[in-house]
Formats: structure tokens, sequence, C-alpha cells
């Protein structure tokens, strides 16, 4: 069994079968030294059963950002894009007009200002 620490590094690289491989072994591995813990087992476990926690977060991590990544290159081009994908911003924004939607001008206000146009004033500056 391996009991040194999983370096995120090395994880990128691996495929999701490998991966997935590498949490199921951490898991058994977890597994085994609570056992060992519950039936008397020397302290040096503890540390030993934090690292691997740590490890398998690693590795989820890892698995769970290449998902993301792969979605996101999925849904790049399509109308809607799934819900976890989208920018969180605040609701405020997130319900505020797009770009295009505020400067939409309907049929009567064009034609109101082209019939009433703004008034230009000329102002004389006073000596």
């Amino acid at each position: 069994m391996s009991t040194t620490k999983v370096k995120a590094a090395q994880l990128w690289g691996k495929n999701k079968e490998d991966l997935k491989k590498q949490l199921v072994d951490l898991k058994a591995e977890l597994a085994s030294l609570r056992t060992q813990k519950v039936a008397g087992g020397a302290n040096s476990k503890l540390t030993k059963i934090h690292d691997l926690r740590k490890s398998i977060a690693r590795v989820l991590t890892v698995i769970n950002a290449t998902q993301r990544s792969q979605l996101r290159i999925f849904y790049k081009n399509k109308k809607y894009l799934p819900l976890d994908l989208r920018p969180k911003k605040t609701r405020a924004m997130r319900r505020r007009l797009t770009k295009h939607e505020a400067t939409l001008v309907s049929e009567k206000q064009k034609k109101r200002q082209m019939h009433f146009p703004q008034r230009k004033y000329a102002v004389r500056a006073e000596a």
C-alpha cells in the first residue's frame, strides 16, 4: 500500500480511468487503516488517515475539474448553458437586462424620436 501523499501536479496528466483506479485504491487503504485504528493500532495511523483523506480529496478535485472543463467545451456554442456552469454574479445582476435588450427601441419610440427630435439651443455666453 502507498503511504506517500499524492501530488496534484502528477494527477493532472492522468486519464479518467487511472484516476478512478487510484481513488478506489486510496479508499481501500483508508478503510484498512480505520479498521487497524479501531483494533488498537499505533497513533501514527492517525496522520496516515489524515494524509489519505487529503489525497482522496485531491483526486476527486482533479476528476471534477476535468469533467467541468469538458462540459464547458461541450456547451461552448450552445444556446443554453447548465446552471452550474453559468457565472454566479448576484441575483440582481443575473436578472438585469442585457446590453442588447437595454438598447432596443420600440417602433412607437422610433417614430416619436424621428418626428420630435431633441431641440438644439445655442446659448450665448455673457461677457
